[in-house]
């Protein structure tokens, strides 16, 4: 659903061909906060072309190049786009953390392998942190309120997970991730 929604709404600024989208995508940096596979842009549209969400409203053609058709979103469109927005908004989806089912069962592996690895994944958290507010900070000036809304929750989420990733580990290597009965710090 998120790449329909994500069409309709880069065609409810205006008509485009799937390149621009791309690119639009990219100078957004979409894929650091929703999910969605890049490759699945053309058959989305094509799902929302042949359903009479979009229509092509011209095709340019260039010597060499393939020919590419600028796309626009029709009223049925609007229509869809305004039920999926609705729908995302709605979505009581929880989110499972991959690491949660290994946790569970932590005390019973290797401890320095399992700190190892978490300490892998906090420099990676790191990264994912810098990365993040270089592209809330980049954004300001370029995009809207509701999408720097998007961008800074999205590095709120990677701190807190870098803040938790932190902890754990310091209690992984301190061999407490078998202890029971004491609050976490």
């Amino acid at each position: 659903m998120s790449m329909k929604l994500v069409i309709l709404g880069l065609l409810m600024e205006g008509d485009s061909h799937p390149y621009e989208m791309r690119q639009k995508m990219k100078e957004r940096a979409m894929l650091n906060y929703i999910k969605m596979q890049e490759g699945s842009l053309y058959y989305a549209i094509d799902t929302l072309h042949k359903s009479g969400h979009v229509d092509a409203a011209e095709v340019i053609s260039e010597a060499g190049r393939p020919d590419r058709t600028v796309y626009r979103i029709t009223e049925s469109g609007r229509d869809l786009f305004r039920g999926l927005l609705l729908e995302q908004f709605e979505d009581p989806k929880a989110v499972f953390h991959p690491m949660y089912a290994a946790l569970m069962f932590a005390r019973h592996g290797d401890q320095e392998r399992i700190a190892g690895i978490l300490e892998a994944k906090a420099e990676e958290q790191r990264c994912i942190v810098r990365h993040l507010q270089e592209i809330y900070e980049e954004h300001i000036p370029q995009v809207s309120r509701g999408v720097l809304y998007i961008m800074k929750g999205r590095l709120e989420h990677a701190e807190t997970e870098l803040r938790w990733m932190e902890r754990l580990l310091a209690d992984c290597r301190a061999g407490r991730l078998g202890e029971r009965g004491s609050a976490l710090d």
